[in-house]
């Protein structure tokens, strides 16, 4: 058991104790704080659990498959159902809710024409007579029909031959007529105002019980909530937001009593509830205010069906057995897909069971054991292919046992020809250096060294062997001995690069076979005349950077090893205080980016010119980093090699 196990139990125990103690009516210190850690606890127990419960009920590959086959087969078949659901639950009450608000909206429409007839029907009224006037006597006898047959379609309708306008103003400038739901003096109307020429008709119906028992009949109990712009007297439980904005809830109007949601006429007929809101407007002694009113009903799924397929008539029904039908042809699939299931699984585990029983005895050192092929499948192909595996397992091993002690003599001679790069960089007065070599294997075949031949006189060294890994490593160390001792032996005061440079190229012609060469660059700094002396036998040009100007040394030869007897020239040039010396390997300019571009030495060139002022360490980052950066890629193709050395600018009192 961890620590933070015994912790939790810990607590657990706290908690009994705290709970028996509040039984016995007490109450313990830190009783709440105890709790909250005990609900903690409590939920890391149920993360141990289920992390203990999965590797155990998973360890089985015949549970692993069965537990793929629910997510794969049945989680999906059981979201879908649980997303036709609610689909089925969202398109219902949405046509519920848009029956209901248009047959509230049909009724608003014979309002505003019962408006409309009188306005265009009956004279002008004059402007100061306050008399009621009686709408039959003001209108012709051929309307008055129709003001009858409007009546009993909307009852309670009202018409007033004498309106204020304030609804058709509200309705905007270039429009004679208003029509909506309105809320005023506590009641709720279905209200109309029209305008033609210079009468003004309003024509309205109260919104009661009775009449909204005659709304959209094939709904169940239907109630509305009217609103008003929330104050400060209202209770918070009664405020509702509506896009931004904050409505108090009023009165509301129900349905009567008789009218009850029908009896359901299948075990699918569910019940939907639904909502909706419906645009009105709220009078009041400062004006009209949008104040919207909320419907919420109840309906039948069969009777909204009707409705929305009523064009089909009686055929409607049939639509909804086909349904019924695939969906139970689609649930005996997913039985008789289930028991396939299962048999393809005990199948399968049981010959992975075979596969596990055979690894133990490979794991015992067995190699002997075979597994029983029965049948010509892929699991029999595995079988064989393990019988084979385990029939080469020895061969494998040894060739395993021979690639670790090459790699152990790698590691080694990586170790060795670290030693022969300079640990310990010289101290030359006025002089700044830094090199680094990236082996693109274990071992390198690129070689530098700085040498110290004098306090003011240091030797640069950069080759390049051909080949790559341990031969030439080993040419390395070879040219590395042969130089050194050219240098420490005593040369005196004149050292001609040339003739360094040609000795060492007779050494490698005599010590290796044809086919063996190698790229050189030797240079001799001397820091009390600030000259370079150097000869180039067929490495790449070094860059030489004195302020704007790059110069590339290229004097000198071809490659050393090749041919016995050669001439090297020397080329001399004078580093200023800030030049800068560059020289690389061609593993710098070698990689290729994706379209098989290689670096080249001209970019490599504009890094070094960007980086001049920067210190050494910095500017060999800059010049390794960049052809990785190039290619894309941390792989190298090539040893990787790059001495950097330049001449301190003298601080301003040294100027003075």
């Amino acid at each position: 058991m961890q620590p933070v196990d015994l912790v939790a139990l810990a607590i657990a125990v706290l908690y009994v104790a705290v709970w028996l103690v509040r039984i016995a009516g007490h109450e313990l210190p830190l009783a709440r704080l105890i709790e909250f850690c005990f609900f903690l606890s409590l939920g890391y127990f149920i993360f141990r659990f289920f992390g203990w419960a999965r590797s155990r009920l998973l360890w089985s590959l015949r549970n692993r498959l069965i537990v793929a086959y629910i997510f794969i087969a049945v989680v999906p078949v059981v979201m879908l159902l649980a997303m036709a659901a609610i689909t089925a639950e969202i398109v219902y009450s949405q046509l519920g809710g848009y029956l209901l608000v248009q047959d509230i909206e049909s009724r608003v429409e014979k309002v505003a024409e019962a408006a409309d007839s009188v306005a265009s029907g009956a004279g002008a009224q004059p402007a100061g007579n306050q008399a009621p006037v009686n709408v039959r006597q003001a209108v012709p006898a051929a309307l008055q029909a129709h003001l009858v047959t409007l009546e009993s379609a909307v009852p309670g309708l009202e018409v007033d031959l004498r309106s204020d306008g304030r609804y058709v103003a509200l309705a905007g400038k270039n429009t004679t007529r208003f029509q909506g739901i309105v809320q005023s003096e506590g009641q709720l109307w279905l209200l109309s105002e029209s305008r033609h020429d210079a009468t003004t008709v309003v024509a309205r119906a109260p919104v009661t019980p009775t009449q909204l028992d005659a709304v959209a009949p094939y709904l169940g109990p239907v109630q509305l909530v009217l609103t008003h712009p929330a104050t400060n007297s209202d209770e918070q439980g009664s405020v509702l937001s509506v896009a931004g904005e904050q409505y108090g809830t009023g009165r509301r109007i129900s349905t009567g009593s008789s009218r009850a949601l029908q009896a359901p006429s299948s075990w699918m007929d569910f019940r939907i509830n639904g909502f909706s809101k419906l645009d009105a407007v709220l009078a009041t002694p400062n004006g009209l205010v949008p104040s919207p009113i909320f419907a919420s009903f109840s309906a039948r799924r069969s009777q909204l069906d009707k409705r929305l397929f009523a064009s089909l008539g009686d055929l409607s029904s049939s639509y909804i057995e086909v349904l019924l039908a695939v969906g139970l042809v689609f649930l005996i699939l997913e039985i008789a897909a289930l028991i396939t299931g299962v048999v393809l699984t005990r199948t399968i585990t049981r010959s992975v069971a075979d596969m596990y029983s055979a690894t133990q005895y490979v794991k015992a050192g067995d190699f002997s054991h075979r597994v029983r092929v029965e049948r010509a499948d892929q699991l029999g192909s595995l079988a064989e292919s393990f019988n084979a595996m385990a029939g080469s397992v020895n061969t494998l091993i040894e060739e395993q046992k021979k690639r670790q002690r090459l790699e152990n003599e790698i590691s080694i001679a990586h170790e060795v020809q670290t030693q022969l790069f300079p640990r310990i960089l010289p101290k030359v007065e006025g002089v700044e250096l830094d090199a680094s070599c990236r082996a693109a294997r274990g071992v390198s075949g690129d070689y530098y060294d700085f040498i110290q031949i004098s306090p003011t006189r240091l030797g640069i060294a950069l080759a390049d062997i051909s080949g790559k890994g341990i031969s030439a490593a080993l040419l390395m160390a070879s040219v590395q001995a042969a130089l050194r001792s050219q240098l420490l032996q005593g040369c005196g005061d004149e050292i001609h690069t040339g003739e360094i440079v040609g000795r060492i190229n007779q050494h490698l012609f005599l010590a290796t076979a044809e086919d063996r060469f190698a790229t050189f660059f030797f240079a001799v700094y001397d820091a009390a005349t600030r000259k370079l002396h150097y000869t180039n036998a067929g490495h790449l040009p070094p860059f030489f950077i004195c302020g704007d100007k790059v110069e590339k040394l290229e004097a000198g030869g071809t490659v050393i090893g090749v041919f016995d007897s050669i001439e090297f020239e020397e080329g001399v040039v004078e580093m200023q205080q800030g030049s800068l010396l560059v020289a690389f390997s061609d593993g710098l300019v070698e990689p290729e980016n994706v379209y098989g571009e290689e670096f080249g030495s001209k970019r490599l060139c504009d890094v070094a010119v960007r980086s001049k002022n920067a210190a050494v360490h910095a500017v060999v980052e800059n010049l390794l980093g960049a052809p990785e950066q190039w290619a894309g890629t941390a792989e190298q193709a090539d040893d990787m090699t790059v001495v950097v050395l330049r001449v301190k600018r003298a601080a301003a009192s040294e100027r003075a």
